[in-house]
């Protein structure tokens, strides 16, 4: 660790950590981005139903908050199974009139707060119609009661508790990176993609970044054929059960906001992903928010080195759902990033979540036989 970065994380130490993060009088009130605000959120549940589906190794509560009624999908045979048998309607039947399920796969990097203010103000229109500014998002709280909504605000509670900062508005990258990405003994930050070179990240390690939880384990990344995470095993769990159409796995970066494409899913998947991430930019520029349109799908594997099958891919694969990964920008002070503050963040994060319900409705899985 540098002197600087050493020096900063002794002053915040001296703070006080509160669960979840330094209580920062420049963050505003409605940044619901800590352990501790993620379970005052769902605490006030009264209108969905909450489930604690995980434990993590640090023995944190994972919950999922769920609305409107699950519908019966008929299943007989697992997504794998049904593809097998040439008809996905053996692992669920989808008609048109079953509602569409939506699964909001919070950040499973603990310094990614900006996906866990988002979720915990969602959680707050299903149940009042307003996010946490006292802003109403009408359509919005209309569609979740046309549809499914899972909710897990927050997929690794371990990670979030690790960081000592509630947000990243206005600071520097290097800050970002250390503590997302932690740094091994001899003080230097592992950085992306280098974080991905130790896993479980054990032994080499100084500052245990925030992308994983207290054994090590990155999400993202783990084991999908022999799960090492718990919370790994949740995710998986719920999307098999739910067959959810649609899951974006939250998470964030320097720049404009963006869908990324999934690895490793069918062609018309990736296609539906790039429409998808049209609307959503064309939605932001009307509003005066950065955007990013998806290029056209390429093949995977064309080059070496291969992408990485994440699990991003993995949800897709047990339940044929269009899996997607979703990058808000952090805020970070240097002007090569997309300057954007508190205010803004949120509203990326609620549009994302209005379209993503719009689309959903216009585009109805059917599964016949």
């Amino acid at each position: 660790m540098n002197i600087t970065l050493a020096l900063l994380f002794f002053v915040e130490s001296c703070k006080g950590i509160c669960n979840g993060g330094i209580h920062d009088m420049e963050v505003p009130s409605f940044w619901k981005g800590r352990v501790e605000d993620v379970k005052e959120g769902v605490d006030a549940v009264s209108k969905g139903k909450v489930e604690v589906i995980a434990k993590s190794p640090g023995g944190r509560k994972i919950y999922l908050v769920s609305y409107g009624e699950r519908d019966d999908f008929e299943s007989q045979a697992n997504y794998n199974s049904a593809c097998g048998a040439r008809n996905p309607v053996y692992y669920a039947h989808k008609t048109g009139k079953t509602k569409p399920v939506i699964f909001f796969l919070g950040p499973v990097h603990g310094q990614e707060t900006e996906g866990i203010a988002g979720l915990v103000n969602l959680i707050h229109i299903a149940e009042t119609g307003k996010d946490l500014r006292g802003k109403a998002w009408e359509d919005l709280a209309e569609n979740i009661s046309k549809c499914r909504v899972l909710i897990m605000p927050c997929g690794n509670p371990d990670g979030r508790a690790r960081c000592p900062l509630d947000s990243f508005v206005g600071e520097s990258r290097d800050t970002m990176a250390h503590y997302g990405q932690g740094s091994s003994k001899d003080g230097t930050d592992y950085g992306w993609p280098g974080t991905k070179r130790l896993h479980p990240m054990k032994g080499d390690v100084d500052f245990l970044g925030a992308y994983f939880n207290d054994d090590g384990i990155n999400m993202m990344h783990d084991e999908f054929f022999n799960p090492m995470a718990e919370e790994t095993k949740a995710i998986m769990r719920i999307a098999q059960m739910e067959a959810p159409d649609y899951i974006p796995v939250l998470h964030s970066h320097g720049n404009a906001p963006a869908v990324l494409q999934a690895a490793y899913v069918p062609r018309y998947i990736k296609e539906k992903i790039r429409e998808f991430s049209h609307q959503l930019a064309d939605r932001y520029e009307s509003v005066g928010l950065p955007k990013h349109k998806l290029r056209p799908p390429e093949e995977d594997g064309a080059n070496f080195p291969p992408p990485a099958f994440n699990l991003t891919s993995a949800v897709h694969h047990v339940c044929g759902g269009m899996s997607f990964t979703f990058e808000c920008p952090h805020g970070l002070k240097e002007s090569v990033y997309a300057q954007v503050n508190h205010d803004q963040i949120l509203d990326i994060q609620l549009i994302l979540y209005d379209e993503l319900l719009k689309f959903a409705l216009a585009h109805p899985v059917v599964w016949e036989h």
